[in-house]
């Protein structure tokens, strides 16, 4: 498949490094030739330096024959337009990162898709979604729910308190079979495990199971389930409005936002939201703000680090539940070893919905963890494919993917080793970063 990546900015150039482990052919394209010449000194992929609203820098892009092209430049005006010219030179399918969501209304996707634009990413939403679930499922560090809820993914940071640490995982599953253990993250590194892999203390364990077992998995993990009234959020940043224009019905929202001139225009952009003028990384504030009676603490301000601190200070303080926004991906695998609850990073969202895009799936499908260096998608097994002929013990899959579980004429159930698919099956496939289009040709 030719993609062509208009933008090397960051969601540009870590969708580029992503897609290129994917085997995939890449092109780059931005005025910066600085930025290109470090994608190209590292990843197998291509670059073209212009402005991606040139006719001409998209043609000596090959834009023409591209099976994709992807608009992530930080202006929306700028990928709107270059995929409006990308689609009349001859692209397939054209997205646009965009940053105003009344672009994400139904009543004007015609509009969109008359100008050449078939879908629209906005990271900022992506993220607020994302917290609102993690807000809905405290005690679990992640949750994905696959083919409307027949099948979900939960990831959990399991204590020394939890009944399954220290075993290994064949013992477990003789005395369990509501669930499979899809993946463990263990510091920096993610493990497909086997049977005779142990989970231990602060290790995040990936379940996958069907509904009528969360309650179970729950206690499994000793876990204690609470329901969150006070939000108190640090930076009035396009998230926070997102999530606020989401969620302030649901819960009693307190924004603190430290620029004088952006708090003055909230209480418009977040209605039922109290605002605050005032440093959030200034712990007499947060105590005078009521830290102490808040339910979960949400950080989206610019700084990776201040985010990070101001939940473990948050923690400090008994707040249940804390959510950094954590852009550097660097800063990612740190913050996983502390005690901050569930990260958010844009970057990794946006990608998520490429990668749903090009499995060729419905939105709420594949996801890509951005807590795991992992991906899982949601794959159905076509007529006469090489996944069909024999049964899950058999298959000789490689070590760095396992099946989670099945959706099956509706019905979501586990994945055991005597399990034989069926076309129309849809798989939940957990493998590590690189792998998921070399198992996608066994489901076709």
């Amino acid at each position: 498949m030719r993609i062509v990546i208009a933008g090397a900015g960051e969601v540009g150039s870590h969708l580029a490094k992503l897609l290129s482990r994917e085997e995939q052919d890449i092109v780059v394209v931005d005025d910066n030739a600085q930025k290109l010449a470090m994608l190209d000194a590292n990843y197998n992929l291509m670059t073209c330096v212009g402005s991606p609203m040139s006719f001409k820098t998209l043609k000596d892009a090959g834009v023409e024959d591209a099976d994709l092209f992807i608009a992530v430049t930080p202006f929306e005006e700028c990928n709107v337009t270059s995929c409006g010219i990308a689609n009349y030179l001859g692209a397939k399918r054209a997205v646009a990162r965009i940053d105003n969501y009344e672009f994400m209304k139904p009543e004007y996707r015609d509009f969109f898709t008359a100008m050449g634009v078939r879908d629209v990413i906005y990271p900022e939403f992506l993220a607020a979604q994302e917290i609102k679930t993690a807000m809905k499922r405290g005690w679990a560090r992640n949750w994905f729910e696959l083919n409307n809820g027949e099948i979900i993914l939960i990831g959990v940071k399991v204590r020394d308190n939890a009944q399954i640490v220290g075993r290994m995982l064949k013992e477990l599953t003789m005395s369990q079979h509501n669930y499979h253990v899809s993946a463990i993250k263990r510091r920096r590194e993610t493990i497909i495990p086997r049977g005779d892999d142990m989970i231990m203390a602060n290790d995040i364990i990936y379940f996958t199971t069907t509904a009528e077992h969360v309650e179970d998995l729950r206690k499994l993990c000793n876990k204690t389930s609470y329901k969150v009234k006070r939000v108190m959020v640090m930076g009035g940043s396009r998230i926070a409005v997102r999530l606020a224009q989401m969620a302030s019905s649901e819960w009693k929202i307190k924004i603190i936002e430290n620029d004088a001139e952006r708090c003055r225009r909230l209480p418009e952009l977040c209605p039922g939201c109290e605002i605050i003028h005032a440093d959030g990384r200034d712990t007499d504030v947060l105590v005078d703000e009521g830290i102490t009676e808040t339910d979960a603490f949400i950080a989206l301000t610019d700084s990776s680090e201040t985010n990070i601190l101001a939940c473990l200070t948050a923690k400090e303080y008994g707040v249940s539940k804390t959510i950094a926004e954590v852009e550097n991906i660097q800063l990612i695998y740190q913050a996983e070893g502390l005690n901050i609850g569930t990260i958010i990073n844009k970057k990794l969202l946006a990608s998520s919905k490429i990668f749903q895009i090009l499995l060729d799936t419905d939105a709420e499908s594949s996801k890509f963890l951005s807590l795991a260096d992992a991906e899982v998608a949601e794959l159905e097994v076509k007529e006469g494919s090489r996944i069909t002929r024999h049964a899950v013990k058999v298959l000789d899959l490689s070590r760095d993917v396992t099946l989670g579980g099945l959706v099956r004429n509706g019905r979501g159930m586990l994945v055991s080793g005597n399990t034989v698919f069926q076309p129309g099956d849809k798989v939940v496939v957990f493998c590590l970063s690189g792998h998921i289009h070399k198992i996608e040709k066994l489901f076709n």
